[in-house]
């Protein structure tokens, strides 16, 4: 396990296939009646929960400093909040694997406001690492969804609007990481920032009624909460340890397992095309891990 946590390349691997189970279970849940928003608050909620109850047995606690609280709420609504609302939302049209390809698009994002920031810049073969992979992007993303339902215009544009918030979330998180906080306490106290503000979020348009359909999902709710406190431990650690444009690259495994699991599990079709960019963006994650190796040496 210590390997494990001193590993950017673990790390990576883990968060990013962790974050990609969300996707199939998403579109599991809305296709059974939960409203996205309701499906966003399980995750933030179960998530903080969990991690609170955590931190708080290991002799620790939240610490709610105005620097730490300013953290929480902005991380939750351009990190979790807003972005999980609106992947839950284009699923059900778009299909699990393709949303996830939307992923794939923000470690350019990112790149280019680590630049202009000067946050931990990458070498050469991370940027091309990241040319390559934002390639096989682009030529998923044109394949617009599954191969016998292509997604309509609006929710293609709309899915563009994701990787612009992870972007901004990977950069604020490195530049106002709280000194002498966690990746526990951090990913605690974000998520139930993100909780508090979905559930008012529910409340104002009418949906707090449908919090009863989770109890007719209990295994499914059940497994997604597990999997999403697992992945934000692993999440924030590789925050600190890569820095926010390697940690951008879990979206391109995050696709990966969405375009299998929404293939095998959930009976999506997609094009060759689509998978000849998965393979495309696979290699670019192989350079710019290895462009990190480089850099830690």
């Amino acid at each position: 396990m210590k390997l494990v946590w001193n590993s950017a390349f673990a790390l990576l691997v883990l968060t990013g296939a962790l974050l990609g189970l969300s996707l199939p279970f998403g579109k599991v849940a809305t296709a059974n009646g939960v409203p996205p928003i309701i499906w966003a608050f399980l995750i933030s909620f179960g998530a903080g929960a969990i991690l609170l109850a955590a931190l708080l047995v290991t002799g620790n606690r939240l610490k709610l400093t105005g620097h730490n609280l300013r953290y929480f709420f902005i991380a939750a609504a351009i990190s979790y909040a807003i972005p999980n609302l609106l992947m839950f939302s284009l699923i059900p049209h778009v299909g699990a694997g393709y949303a996830g390809i939307m992923y794939t698009l923000s470690p350019v994002a990112t790149l280019v406001l680590s630049l202009l920031l000067g946050v931990r810049r990458p070498n050469l073969l991370g940027i091309a690492g990241i040319a390559v992979g934002f390639v096989g992007a682009v030529m998923v993303a044109l394949t617009r969804g599954e191969a016998d339902r292509p997604a309509d215009i609006f929710w293609v544009i709309l899915g563009l609007v994701l990787p612009l918030f992870l972007a901004c979330g990977n950069i604020y998180r490195t530049y106002d990481w709280p000194k002498g906080s966690g990746p526990i306490e951090l990913a605690a106290g974000c998520h139930l920032a993100a909780a508090l503000m979905l559930l008012i979020g529910a409340v104002g348009i009418g949906a707090a009624g449908a919090f009863g359909e989770l109890a007719k999902l209990p295994v499914l709710s059940l497994a997604q909460v597990v999997t999403a406190s697992a992945m934000f431990v692993f999440f924030f650690r590789l925050q600190d340890v890569g820095g926010p444009v390697y940690l951008s690259q879990i979206g391109y495994v995050a696709a990966a397992i969405g375009l299998v699991s929404g293939t095998v599990f959930l009976g999506e079709h997609y094009q060759w095309l689509t998978w000849l960019g998965a393979l495309i963006i696979t290699i670019g994650v192989v350079m710019t891990t290895k462009a990190q190796a480089k850099n830690g040496r």
